[in-house]
């Protein structure tokens, strides 16, 4: 049986699952009544989630790797018609040769459509563009019942807005429409500027957003002192031109480097993460600085060159911890920095960025305007526990929201302060389909 599980690990399960192989299928019979029990339903895709908004342990998956297929790209107007199952690699390598690229991508190329559509993923142009949802023209949505609904801007709108950023508790998405960029090369021209503190990041940042289409920053998260908040702020826009002596590849080679097996847990701890921000730091500020040409493959997706990274952090997995605050609680940003710090969990993948004031679409997406930090926690049990909750205590407080498609441990309170639409997005919920994630946010307090 194909283990199903989450990219941090955490929990690694086993269970069922079904593959359509083809559009026009009908979903599994569930037994009524049972959904609690066996009978529930949720999508899978490629199993990037980083927490059990993608697992269903005691009901089916539905498998979309199958619906893999495209259905129509106008390569004049950049619209894109493929099924739910296509990857966002898969996508890349169709496109980017014919100078079109992703209106919106996250920091890997391994999800697919009907991924992105449920989490409303977003990436370093948000300032800019939004969500990947506020680019989705259309998809059709099939429910347990065997209905089918085309939802779009314009028709069966209330479906499009649950869907979009609903975690894949309205349906199954089985294709959809999504509207692409014109580019002109497949190189990003970067700006890196090496920044101390926070108030430096801001300025920075600031700038950026006003000049350019793409900024994005990685922050140590594990130095004090004259060196807290340091890190390398990037500012990117799409190339004009290949810049010469660069190869015009559309698609980078797979990953030659890969994790053969998971890293015992004494590996990651305060003085190994600490070391490695320092190296990096060190070595990228006086390497990068400046404006060079990097492959998009690089600057978007650094980690996906490199095979399964997750088993840095272990057979034990890793929590990932992804949050917002507006842009008035610069306080609280700096007082949950320190507190990473004190508690020598710090993270060596940790990237800081301002969300804009695009709207996303979604009752549910997750980017609203304010400071987004994301890092990784290596798993050591209740100490790691702990300090998130200690997070989220301060995320709460300043208005905030962590992001659920990285979630495998908010509490049902933490959940509806951060998503206040919650019960007007009930009523578009398969009554069939539920995921680990919706049933302890569901929770009664």
């Amino acid at each position: 049986m194909k283990k199903y599980r989450s990219w941090a690990f955490i929990p690694p399960i086993e269970q069922k699952a079904v593959r359509p192989q083809w559009l026009g299928f009908k979903l599994p019979d569930t037994n009524e009544g049972e959904k609690e029990k066996s009978g529930s339903l949720l999508p899978y895709g490629n199993g990037r989630s980083y927490g059990d908004s993608c697992l269903n342990v005691k009901g089916t998956v539905v498998d979309s790797r199958s619906l893999n297929r495209f259905i129509h790209f106008d390569e004049n107007t950049g619209v894109l018609k493929c099924e739910a199952g296509v990857t966002f690699a898969d996508i890349l390598a169709v496109i980017v040769p014919k100078n079109w690229f992703l209106p919106v991508t996250p920091g890997t190329k391994f999800v697919t459509v009907g991924g992105a559509i449920a989490n409303d993923v977003h990436g370093k142009n948000h300032h800019q563009d939004g969500t990947f949802g506020r680019h989705v023209l259309g998809f059709e949505l099939l429910r347990s019942n065997g209905d089918t609904l085309l939802c779009s801007p314009d028709e069966n709108k209330d479906f499009y807005a649950a869907t979009i950023g609903g975690l894949g508790l309205t349906g199954f998405i089985t294709w959809a429409e999504i509207q692409l960029i014109k580019i002109e090369s497949p190189y990003i021209k970067v700006e890196t500027t090496a920044f101390h503190g926070l108030d430096e990041f801001y300025a920075l940042s600031e700038s950026a957003n006003k000049n350019h289409r793409y900024s994005v920053a990685w922050i140590d998260c594990a130095s004090s002192g004259k060196n807290f908040a340091r890190g390398l702020f990037m500012a990117g826009d799409h190339a004009d031109h290949t810049p010469q002596g660069k190869p015009n590849k559309a698609v980078q080679a797979e990953p030659k480097l890969s994790i053969p097996f998971n890293f015992p847990k004494l590996a990651l701890n305060r003085y190994s993460i600490k070391a490695f921000n320092a190296l990096y730091f060190n070595k990228n500020s006086a390497m990068s600085a400046g404006t060079s040409y990097q492959h998009y493959d690089s600057y978007f997706y650094p980690l996906d060159g490199l095979g399964d990274w997750n088993r840095i952090y272990g057979k034990q997995g890793f929590y990932q911890y992804q949050f917002v605050v507006p842009f008035s609680e610069k306080a609280t940003m700096e007082k949950i920095l320190n507190k990473i710090v004190e508690s020598g969990l710090g993270s060596f993948l940790a990237v800081l960025k301002e969300f804009g004031d695009v709207d996303s679409p979604g009752l549910l997406s997750f980017p609203r305007p304010g400071i987004c930090l994301a890092l990784d926690f290596a798993n050591r049990g209740e100490t790691t526990l702990k300090l998130a909750a200690e997070l989220d205590e301060l995320v709460i407080k300043a208005g905030g929201a962590v992001y659920p498609a990285k979630d495998v441990r908010m509490s049902s309170q933490a959940f509806k302060a951060y998503f206040p639409k919650m019960e007007e997005f009930k009523a578009f919920i398969d009554p069939k389909f539920t995921s680990d994630f919706w049933k302890r946010v569901n929770k009664e307090s």
